[in-house]
């Protein structure tokens, strides 16, 4: 049996510049990833440039953009837990626990990736990886996978120091660019739309290396 992963985050898009490359990598070696997306990040302000969303359409329009990102990516199982968009933070917290240990029971993944809880800048995100590490530490500690998260916050590195995991995706950039590309209504990085085409050294030296920190329980 390969390796099984479970990708839990909070908005669609969140997977394109943290570790789209790192699953691509994981897939084209016969993993089988789970993306579990928290919400449909309906309360987002961007529209696209020009806007071609609105409020009501939104979240049907990310729904599609995240479908695009994981076939872009490879990824062969997307679940959409039902969430409401910028209230993670004061989601019942059993409720969140329950849904997570929900896959953590029937998936048995060998290794769960989110976020680094408190070092991720948006609240969302944060109790997101909060929620994670919570439902993984309620297993019995021989059963727990481990946990590599994102951290991006201002001072992280002087609080958890430096990662721990470094993954070379120059090979997967394909699918990593396209990952960010179909999350059309939240990308407009004109380097990545084309209206400032970067050579394909400078598009490695900016996305070709993903980091990751592995979560301590005590």
């Amino acid at each position: 049996m390969g390796t099984h992963i479970l990708v839990i985050l909070p908005h669609p898009d969140d997977e394109a510049f943290g570790l789209s490359g790192t699953l691509a990598k994981e897939i084209s070696s016969g993993a089988l990833v789970t993306y579990a997306c928290l919400t449909l990040g309906e309360m987002g302000r961007n529209m696209g440039i020009p806007p071609f969303a609105n409020r009501e359409s939104l979240k049907h329009i990310r729904k599609l953009e995240l479908e695009a990102s994981c076939e872009a990516i490879g990824i062969q199982d997307l679940r959409l837990l039902g969430f409401h968009d910028k209230t993670i933070e004061f989601e019942d917290p059993q409720l969140l626990d329950e849904k997570i240990g929900e896959l953590l029971a029937e998936l048995r993944p060998h290794r769960v990736y989110t976020f680094y809880p408190g070092y991720s800048v948006h609240p969302d995100h944060d109790a997101c990886g909060a929620a994670v590490v919570r439902s993984v530490s309620k297993l019995p500690e021989k059963d727990r996978p481990p946990v590599y998260c994102i951290a991006f916050s201002r001072n992280h590195e002087e609080a958890i120091g430096q990662a721990e995991v470094l993954v070379d995706v120059r090979d997967y950039m394909t699918q990593k660019l396209a990952s960010i590309r179909a999350h059309r209504t939240q990308f407009q990085a004109p380097e990545l739309v084309g209206s400032k085409e970067l050579t394909a050294k400078e598009l490695e030296d900016r996305f070709g290396v993903e980091q990751f920190w592995i979560y301590r329980f005590q």
